[in-house]
């Protein structure tokens, strides 16, 4: 839930292939604030990625989640299979499309023009997260969670510095496609840190899933985030 001291609300601005909506939460006042997109998790923009977008907000952020399955109707998915199809349904083309539309949004409102953006995502929003950054030079810092790793070819266009959050047993992200990523990142020169928690499944960082959340080191990876965007975002 929002505080006294977040505001929130949602809006809609033109995308690509159709109207894309989003979830906002910013302090309260006029002053302009750094930006932080939150990007989904497979199962679409659901009351977890609102409540991300607020921590943000109350950490001083200006946080907006774009729903990416704006596409397919605002579908918000409970069980994997469903989930799974709304994912498979989503070109990776048009996802990145999508925040590409979201970046220009931010710097055409006033009190974000100006500012530094940075981008977080979980699951497939992780992956998205570790690509926009690839894309787009408007991005300065970025926290992929357990995200699909680029090819090496793609790397070498990272823009920003990166930290990246791995479960030890992920059962969808390879592990040796994560050392790939800390090997690139030292070849190419790029600031970046990448941090394997022991023990930890695939969506630990999420506090709906007692199935798989682990409470304390989903706590230390919010804080390296944290520590990421306020070095390069503030």
């Amino acid at each position: 839930m929002a505080s006294e001291a977040v505001a929130t609300r949602d809006v809609n601005f033109k995308g690509k292939a159709c109207a894309i909506k989003a979830f906002v939460a910013e302090p309260r006042g006029a002053e302009t604030h750094p930006v932080v997109i939150v990007v989904q998790e497979w199962w679409g923009l659901n009351d977890h990625i609102r409540d991300v977008a607020q921590r943000f907000a109350g950490e001083g952020y200006f946080a907006i989640a774009p729903d990416l399955y704006s596409r397919q109707g605002h579908k918000v998915a409970s069980d994997a299979n469903t989930a799974g199809q709304l994912m498979s349904g989503l070109k990776k083309e048009d996802g990145l499309a999508d925040l590409q539309s979201t970046v220009a949004w931010i710097r055409a409102q006033a009190s974000t023009k100006s500012s530094k953006i940075g981008v977080i995502g979980f699951c497939m929003g992780g992956s998205y997260a570790l690509a926009l950054p690839c894309e787009s030079k408007e991005i300065s810092a970025a926290a992929p969670f357990y995200g699909e790793i680029p090819s090496s070819d793609t790397l070498k266009h990272l823009n920003c510095p990166v930290f990246y959050a791995y479960g030890e047993n992920d059962g969808w992200i390879q592990m040796k496609d994560v050392d790939r990523l800390a090997d690139e990142l030292k070849k190419v020169g790029k600031k970046g840190e990448v941090k394997i928690y022991k023990g930890c499944s695939h969506g630990f960082f999420n506090d709906t899933r007692s199935d798989v959340y682990r409470a304390a080191e989903a706590k230390d990876a919010w804080s390296h985030s944290l520590k990421l965007f306020r070095e390069n975002l503030k």
